[in-house]
């Protein structure tokens, strides 16, 4: 074989295994909900399994993963720096699609047919996000339509939120506050498209 042509098959090679990698960047349009299950229909398929498996709606899933990772598979909280240049490590152990803590993901792992799941799968987030909801409601008794509550236990976690640790937090209760006003939204955008 000549060295030009192993050198195309080596391209071509090389162009198939990029391909075939996860998707990291986010859909091109955040605000409308259509867009992102068009532009990615793995996702509302996933979505839809979680939605089944543990009755959160689709739209509050969105409002939480556009929340917590703007819908971008490997993302990472941010560093931290010493004296403003010398690297400390990361905010916190936070990762993936749900920004799921190291514990809580472990926590998660230890469920019967999850042991190998991974952060930054859109259908394992989902499914994690899906049954740290069901907790929710089971030991402090949100509903999984509340968005806007289950995302301050989602962020405190539930101990957190049952000491109320999130009322000193007017950040946060502004935040939480968008993420039900975005879980409104899209789930207006998904009937709108037919996708509800």
């Amino acid at each position: 074989m000549s060295s030009f042509l192993r050198a195309r098959v080596t391209l071509i090679a090389l162009a198939f295994l990029v391909g075939c990698g996860s998707n990291y960047s986010a859909p091109r349009n955040l605000d409308d909900a259509c867009s992102i299950v068009r532009e990615r229909p793995k996702y509302h398929r996933a979505m839809k399994a979680t939605e089944r498996k543990w009755d959160v709606p689709v739209p509050v899933q969105m409002a939480i993963i556009y929340q917590e990772s703007k819908f971008i598979g490997n993302n990472r909280t941010p560093m931290k720096y010493a004296l403003g240049v010398i690297p400390m490590g990361r905010q916190s152990s936070a990762y993936g699609y749900a920004q799921a803590l190291d514990g809580t993901w472990d926590d998660y792992r230890k469920e019967p047919g999850n042991r190998r799941a991974k952060r930054d799968n859109i259908r394992h987030a989902t499914d994690f996000i899906g049954w740290y909801m069901d907790l929710s409601e089971k030991n402090l008794g949100i509903s999984k339509t509340d968005a806007r509550n289950q995302y301050l236990a989602y962020h405190d976690g539930r101990a957190g939120y049952q000491r109320g640790t999130y009322k000193k937090k007017t950040w946060l209760i502004r935040i939480s506050d968008e993420v039900a006003e975005r879980a409104i939204t899209y789930d207006k955008q998904l009937r709108a498209c037919g996708k509800r």
